[in-house]
């Protein structure tokens, strides 16, 4: 019986933090024994951004190190840069053709961008949407781990598919769907208690896979706390729950029990749960750390592994637009 299909891509801007890990990366290295699985760095996506070239490059590299280094098995995944697969394009282009103008103007993200930055208006993210359908349906994805974010995103996936489908009257795609691996998938809030980590916003507030040591022990200490409860088991604010989420992810259960007892019984000190926290971090982290800024040295290792991914999935993607193409009559050999 053949494995299901899961695909998912990681824009390559920014350091990969807490947040992305235990959202995302933690769920990819589970769900490689079980799915048939398609894991991209979406330099494509980045180009909305006008990103440094040189930037671009080292990006791509960082980005496919930390995944290798947090668990992702190149030997039973298909981990390749996105644009080393060029069947995307050709997807991409003919799912245009089935795309709206009006559709695309009103998505929330492409509306985020338009406040945010008026004088990038292009057609990139405009169509972001059509391209991220693209990824997906080029391997006949079945199931797509996404945030929240991006659950309209796919649901135009799932639109694109149908149209697709039902122009040229044949159930080619599947129409993708949400997937959670678990209910147990971790949100983890900025340090600062305003939002969730981020790649570019509050930067000194998100614990990244590359910080140092002694940066992490100074993000950790400047972690948003307050004077403590006053009566026993109060309700915790969502910035003291989130550090508690982060001793249930790297402490062990005696630690995080011990922290949570003082302060249901209002005898909680802050400073020195945020050192237990920053020092458990610390041992999380320095071996990600360590690992992915090897892999980074190996240019020829990571080429290496980039090149059979991207050979994995052009003989998933080839195989796609070979049909796509069959039905929209644009076969003529």
């Amino acid at each position: 019986m053949s494995k299901e299909i899961v695909v998912s891509g990681i824009r390559s801007t920014g350091h990969l933090h807490l947040g992305n890990y235990f959202g995302a990366i933690q769920n990819y290295v589970k769900m490689q024994d079980a799915y048939n699985c398609f894991f991209f760095v979406a330099d494509y996506h980045a180009l909305t951004t006008h990103p440094d070239p040189k930037e671009l490059r080292a990006n791509v590299f960082r980005v496919l190190a930390e995944n290798i280094a947090s668990g992702l098995d190149p030997e039973k995944v298909a981990l390749y840069a996105q644009s080393d697969v060029p069947e995307t394009n050709e997807l991409y282009l003919l799912l245009n053709m089935l795309a709206y103008v009006g559709e695309l103007e009103k998505v929330p993200t492409f509306k985020d961008k338009l406040r945010q930055h008026p004088d990038n208006v292009n057609a990139g993210l405009l169509t972001y949407p059509v391209l991220m359908a693209a990824d997906i349906l080029l391997h006949k994805g079945a199931k797509v781990p996404v945030g929240k974010d991006q659950e309209q995103h796919l649901e135009m996936a799932r639109n694109f598919a149908h149209r697709f489908n039902t122009r040229y009257n044949e159930e080619f795609f599947p129409e993708p769907q949400v997937f959670r691996f678990s209910d147990e998938t971790v949100k983890i809030m900025s340090l600062d208690g305003i939002g969730k980590m981020s790649k570019s916003e509050n930067v000194n507030a998100t614990i990244f896979l590359s910080d140092a040591d002694d940066v992490i022990r100074k993000k950790m200490m400047k972690a948003k706390t307050d004077q403590g409860p006053t009566e026993p088991n109060s309700v915790m604010p969502d910035y003291i729950q989130n550090l508690f989420v982060l001793l249930n992810t790297v402490s062990t259960p005696e630690v995080n029990a011990t922290f949570r007892d003082s302060f249901n019984n209002c005898s909680i000190r802050y400073g020195d749960m945020k050192k237990q926290l920053a020092e458990d971090m610390v041992t999380f982290i320095t071996p990600i750390r360590e690992k992915a800024f090897e892999l980074q040295q190996d240019h020829d290792a990571l080429r290496k592994i980039m090149k059979e991914g991207a050979e994995k999935a052009r003989a998933s993607a080839s195989k796609t637009i070979e049909g796509a193409r069959k039905l929209v009559g644009v076969n003529y050999y």
